[in-house]
């Protein structure tokens, strides 16, 4: 596997390529231990990175000794956005500056620094953690904490004429998810099918959408994603350029 070797990056994690060979047939072994499944299919009790099973089930490709990542690979290998980070970009000739910032309670401090002359926001949430509790604290519910963080951008005086488009990701994850685990356990004001994925789906977004105040106000655009999946971001990043575009054309015109 190609790990970088260099001391400074060991010191910082990084396993060399010849230790982790030696460890392979171990680490598979305990993956196909029934009390780690059992323990795995558990994992909404702790905090567990959504790609273990992916690259767990993959290691005889990444014990390879001319392994080179995929790009779903890379994808995966997903680490939380921390600080403020700006990309710019073009789609057919528009050019786009996007800023991105954490979402962790500690991150939150510094988004009103990058809130200066936005356009629009991008809001995106996990469709499928409604069983799971936020790392920083083991009392709330990360989509209750999602719900409370949108309230308060929605109802902003600052956004009213901001177009606020949610994205509600992990769609794959959700798919998995509403077979197993009903989410009338966590949201008991739920009505329909739990099993059902439009009928979560629904729910989801009749959610963020209740929590505008003034339910007159522009509309709330929303889609569901699967970040991975580049084909399916590739056509809502084309819906949302042309929301974006359409709104910002329809201010200047009332201005």
């Amino acid at each position: 596997m190609a790990f970088d070797t260099r001391s400074a990056m060991v010191a910082h994690g990084m396993v060399e390529t010849h230790v982790f060979l030696m460890h392979i047939a171990s680490i598979k072994a305990l993956w196909a231990d029934s009390g780690i499944q059992n323990a795995y299919d558990r994992r909404r009790e702790f905090q567990l990175g959504e790609s273990v099973k992916y690259f767990l089930d993959n290691l005889d490709k990444l014990g390879e000794l001319d392994y080179l990542p995929s790009q779903q690979d890379i994808l995966l290998a997903r680490r939380p956005t921390k600080g403020i980070h700006e990309y710019d970009f073009e789609i057919k000739n528009v050019p786009f500056k996007m800023v991105d910032v954490g979402g962790q309670r500690s991150e939150r401090k510094r988004w009103f620094e990058c809130f200066d002359s936005v356009t629009s926001i991008l809001f995106l949430v996990s469709s499928s953690e409604y069983d799971q509790v936020l790392m920083e604290d083991r009392q709330t519910n990360r989509l209750t904490e999602s719900l409370n963080i949108f309230e308060t951008i929605v109802n902003n005086r600052v956004f009213s004429n901001v177009s606020i488009i949610l994205f509600l990701n992990k769609t794959d994850l959700l798919e998995e998810k509403v077979r197993i685990v009903s989410i009338k356990d966590y949201f008991p004001e739920f009505e329909g099918d739990p099993h059902c994925l439009s009928d979560v789906q629904k729910f989801l977004v009749d959610c963020f959408r209740n929590k505008r105040r003034d339910q007159q106000q522009k509309p709330l655009y929303h889609h569901f994603t699967t970040a991975i999946n580049t084909e399916n971001i590739r056509l809502v990043f084309r819906d949302v350029k042309d929301t974006i575009l359409h709104d910002n054309l329809k201010q200047l015109m009332l201005q």
